[in-house]
């Protein structure tokens, strides 16, 4: 893709993306038809930052991207409890 195509352009302006609206209905509906409730844009924000601590492990960068006062706000965001950073800290070898 270029940089300015818009991932989700709409059906019938393509030089315009779908609206907030649109992406949730969308969203909502494919997580309905698998039977999982909801599912929202707003989930999709949540499972990036999981998944981006899961392999990075850098809070920092998260709380930034998020606009997040505190790690702590960040980590409760994404579902990361102190359970996940001890055993995060037990597998770690030098």
């Amino acid at each position: 893709m270029e940089q300015e195509q818009y991932l989700f352009p709409r059906q019938k302006r393509t030089n315009r993306p779908i609206t907030t609206v649109q992406a949730y209905r969308i969203l909502n509906k494919a997580g309905a038809n698998i039977g999982l409730a909801e599912i929202a844009t707003h989930t999709m924000r949540k499972t990036f930052g999981y998944h981006h601590y899961q392999q990075n492990k850098d809070v920092a960068i998260l709380q930034e991207i998020f606009n997040h006062s505190a790690p702590s706000i960040t980590l409760k965001y994404i579902g990361i409890n102190q359970d996940n950073i001890d055993q995060a800290y037990k597998n770690f070898r030098l």
